[in-house]
């Protein structure tokens, strides 16, 4: 979903594949559903300000409906997470869905152009890799995946990349 106003740097279709192969590579169940809102700093302001507690706009906010357990185990993860991928089980012919992803298109654009890109604030690309970057991300963040601990920041780093590479199949 593309919210008036937010400037479109891919296609459809460019989102979408991104977003399948990060929850493909994320260990996302086949067949679930996420909603991502393509929006402005000024939405992402408010939301950070509501569920994180923080002011200002953020570039990419994640709203997960399953614990990271729903998922399978990864690099740097916290022990205590016990995985459960195994007894999570569709009901036939039911999309799970996973959450909600609400992206700022503006702070895209901005940390692209500054050269504050890819989550590290250290990368020069273009707008549309960074808005890439932060579907990938997102959607990571969806399946469990965090960078709180050094870790597993630089596991969902490295699968970040994989992904935007294309070496992980969506």
């Amino acid at each position: 979903m593309v919210r008036p106003g937010a400037p479109e740097l891919l296609p459809e279709e460019r989102c979408r594949s991104t977003l399948q192969a990060a929850l493909a590579a994320g260990g996302a169940p086949r067949g679930a559903t996420v909603t991502l809102i393509l929006a402005d700093d000024e939405e992402l302001a408010e939301l950070n300000a509501a569920h994180m507690g923080k002011p200002g706009p953020t570039d990419v906010l994640s709203f997960p409906l399953l614990p990271p357990s729903a998922f399978p185990v990864h690099p740097g993860q916290h022990p205590a997470v016990r995985s459960v991928a195994d007894e999570f089980i569709l009901p036939p012919a039911e999309a799970q869905s996973l959450g909600d992803i609400v992206i700022s298109v503006e702070r895209a654009v901005a940390q692209a152009l500054a050269g504050r890109g890819g989550q590290t604030g250290e990368v020069v690309w273009s707008p549309s890799d960074e808005l890439r970057l932060l579907i990938t991300h997102g959607g990571l963040h969806l399946c469990g995946w965090d960078h709180a601990e050094p870790e597993e920041e630089a596991a969902m780093r490295a699968l970040e990349r994989a992904v935007l590479e294309g070496s992980v199949a969506g």
